[in-house]
Order: C-alpha cells, then structure tokens, then sequence
C-alpha cells in the first residue's frame, strides 16, 4: 500500500524533516568549490542535521546478509550520498578533491522526530562547460515535468511519461533502474515511481499520497554499472550523469513540494 497520511498535523511534520533537507543544501552550496572533498561535505552536513536534532538517514542504511549471515552489502557508511561525474547514486565521500568543471549529486536524507525528508541536487564544481550546463537544466526540467505530471486522478506512469519524453527529446536518457519511493516514517516505501513509462499507466494518484520523484539523467546511454563497494553506480558507457529530487505530497490543489525551504 503506498504511503498516504490522513492529518495535516503528519503533513506538517513532513513538511519539517523536507525543510531541514532544504536548509542542509542551503549550507552546503558555499562549500562545493574546486578543492574540497566529499568527505568535508559530509562532515559539514552531519554536524549540521545533528544540531537540528536530527539524525543522517543513510547512515547505516540497507545492510543485506546471505546465508549463514554472510554481508553481501554493507550498511551504507555515511550521511550524504556524493556522485561525482559518471556516478549516477549512491556515491560514498571519499577525500578526493573536486576539481573546476565536475559535477556532484547530493543526495541528503534526514530523520526528525520520526519522520523523513529526502532531496537530491547536483551542483556545479566551479564553472561547467556548456554542454554540461544542458544536461543539468534539463535534468532539474524533467524533476519539475514530473512533479507538474503529478495531480490527483493522473497516474504514475504520466509521471515516467514526462520525464523520458523532455530527457529524450533532448538527447539524453533516463535510468531505470533506480526509481522514486514513498516516504513517510520510513526512507523507502510503497509506490515505487518510475522515471519512464506510459501516460494513463500505473497507479491512480489520490490525496494524501506521499513519494519522491528523482530522476536520473544520463549524458549518453542509460546503462549502469554497480561498483564492487555495493553502493556506487556509475554510467556503463562513462558519460556524465545528473539527478534531482523532491519529496511530494499529492493534494486536492495539486503537488505540494515539501523538501524547499
């Protein structure tokens, strides 16, 4: 069943955790520069989310055991996900500089009184050359489509629909691998959002409804690849990847956006 709150009081709290996501990013604006690294990044936005008496969501996240107990993917290690150029999700920070003309997805998920918020941006690292430039506007475009695709009575798959048309008109493509997820008391719920699909498809969208929307937008094909350490996926072909995401909330007026601040 997917994630559907019933009071404005859950709403409000929300509301609160998304805004806390916002005010993380705020922060963190100033210190994406040529020369920092992921890991100060990830210091700066713990420190901050714990002040605010929060806790980093990831952090210890998604442990998956086999048989007899063997780690076959280890909790994820920190509080932001960073995904530095061909990383499409799930970067761990690490202590290599970022240099002028990189890009870093953010991705920031925080616990406040037992409630979550969840929000990706990918920054410029210093100036971008043009073409870069495109495929992040046309990634934040394809995030903003899919929220505007987002009305009650539609369906998720107009959601899929608006984003693949925008990112393939425009000579990118969408990944599929990993998709948006209800939110609510939990980091990932029902329904799963897909970033591609069928107008009129999928799940009928109602009030109260609660996920994210996140696509991922790949420069050349939307191929991955995961990474030994089990979290990192980066682009098959190499090509640069950008991704944006909000939490939204399906109202009788329309989506509400609450991971701004």
């Amino acid at each position: 069943m997917p994630v559907t709150l019933k009071s404005r009081q859950q709403i409000a709290r929300l509301r609160e955790a998304g805004r806390l996501v916002a005010e993380t990013f705020a922060l963190l604006r100033e210190h994406v520069v040529p020369g920092a690294t992921t890991a100060e990044l990830d210091r700066i936005a713990e420190e901050f989310i714990r002040s605010r008496g929060a806790l980093p969501i990831y952090k210890g996240y998604g442990e998956m055991r086999g048989r007899g107990g063997r780690v076959v993917r280890p909790a994820f290690p920190a509080t932001l996900c960073t995904s530095v150029n061909d990383v499409i999700c799930h970067g761990i920070p690490n202590h290599k500089r970022l240099k002028e003309g990189d890009i870093v997805g953010i991705d920031v998920g925080v616990l406040l009184d037992g409630w979550v918020g969840d929000s990706c941006y990918t920054y410029a690292v210093g100036a971008i050359d043009a073409e870069t430039q495109r495929l992040l506007d046309v990634a934040r475009q394809c995030l903003e489509l899919g929220i505007a695709a987002a009305q009650p009575g539609k369906h998720l798959g107009d959601i899929g629909a608006a984003i693949q048309e925008h990112a393939e008109a425009n000579g990118f493509s969408v990944v599929r691998e990993y998709t948006g997820h209800g939110v609510g008391r939990k980091l990932h719920d029902e329904p799963t959002v897909l970033h591609y699909g069928t107008r009129g498809t999928g799940m009928r969208l109602k009030p109260g409804m609660v996920f994210t929307i996140e696509p991922m937008i790949n420069a050349g094909a939307p191929d991955t690849r995961l990474m030994d350490d089990q979290w990192t996926v980066r682009t098959a072909d190499g090509s640069l990847s950008a991704q944006f995401e909000h939490t939204i909330a399906i109202t009788d007026d329309g989506p509400e956006i609450l991971t701004l601040l």
